[in-house]
């Protein structure tokens, strides 16, 4: 996949072409994307993906925390596997904020990129205010000389599958919901931290998590399966994300995992959590002994998931 990040100086390849911010590449967007490299390869077109490399609402927004599937870095090596011909990395600025739908199918995707057919997602929509749909986009295509293709929706099992779908399932815990929507486990990475070393004292050692990305979604509080990743290694992990009620954590969310048969020192490492499932919400416990007694049901009930 070839990506372009720049306004080239030389016009590029006629192509078919999508647009979108592709949060998580999940198999809505990979459904999306396999329409548009089928139009590239009907007409002999390069196949294109337009997306942003910072969320615009952010842009608009500062303060604005979208609460991301993946990270950039994490979205164009998803982007790479759907063997797309080119990514374009299309910088969001209040200019192209304030272009109409025609302008900026003119001015950015015909006259920039030379994008000879657009394919466009069935509830998609650009252009100031968003206020235009398929119908206004055909119009305009046709008088600046470019085909609009209405895309098929990506239905699982009945499910409309979208990054809000996602998010939401995420946001309640369902990771494994999650998974199905993605084509792949939900991950979130980041840089092992000291902590207050209780888990140590009671027999559960835990590695506990700086998230390098503050706007990466991380999932409802609770305990979860997690494959650990530990610089290419795969362990079983035991993750808790929550307040620890037992231990009067007070207002500080805190990440956490126990990796079973693991006695490394990987402080300062960066390790990636991939969730499989939630075994249960989190729990005030009437002190250590009990939360220990759970703490063991758990850890046999994550070797039984993860087997």
């Amino acid at each position: 996949m070839q990506i372009i990040r720049n306004i080239p100086d030389i016009l590029p390849e006629p192509c078919a072409a999508t647009i979108g911010f592709f949060d998580g590449v999940h198999m809505g967007h990979r459904f999306l994307i396999n329409q548009v490299k089928e139009v590239a390869l009907s007409k002999g077109l390069r196949s294109a993906l337009i997306t942003f490399p910072e969320h615009p609402r952010k842009v608009m927004n500062s303060d604005y925390r979208p609460e991301l599937l993946t990270t950039s870095a994490e979205k164009i090596t998803l982007l790479e596997d759907t063997e797309v011909d080119d990514c374009i990395m299309l910088d969001f600025t209040t200019e192209i904020a304030r272009l109409t739908a025609r302008q900026f199918m003119k001015n950015v995707l015909k006259e920039r990129y030379n994008v000879q057919s657009l394919v466009i997602g069935y509830d998609h929509r650009f252009g100031h205010n968003r206020s235009e749909g398929f119908e206004d986009y055909s119009l305009y295509g046709k008088s600046i000389g470019m085909e609009v293709v209405l895309a098929e929706a990506c239905l699982l099992d009945q499910i409309n599958v979208s990054s809000s779908v996602i998010r939401t399932y995420l946001q309640r815990g369902e990771v494994d919901m999650a998974t199905r929507c993605l084509g792949y486990e939900y991950s979130i990475e980041g840089v092992v931290v000291g902590g207050y070393k209780v888990g140590r004292k009671i027999g559960f050692p835990t590695a506990n998590l700086r998230i390098e990305d503050p706007d990466k979604l991380v999932p409802a509080d609770g305990v979860y399966a997690v494959r650990v990743d530990v610089e290419g290694h795969i362990y079983t992990g035991m993750l808790n994300i929550g307040y620890r009620p037992t231990l009067d954590n007070g207002l500080s969310r805190s990440i956490e995992v126990h990796i079973l048969r693991f006695n490394s020192d990987i402080y300062d490492r960066t390790i990636r959590l991939s969730f499989v499932q939630r075994v249960r919400s989190e729990m005030r416990f009437s002190g250590l002994d009990e939360l220990v007694a759970q703490l063991r049901k758990d850890a046999i009930t994550v070797e039984a998931i993860l087997g």
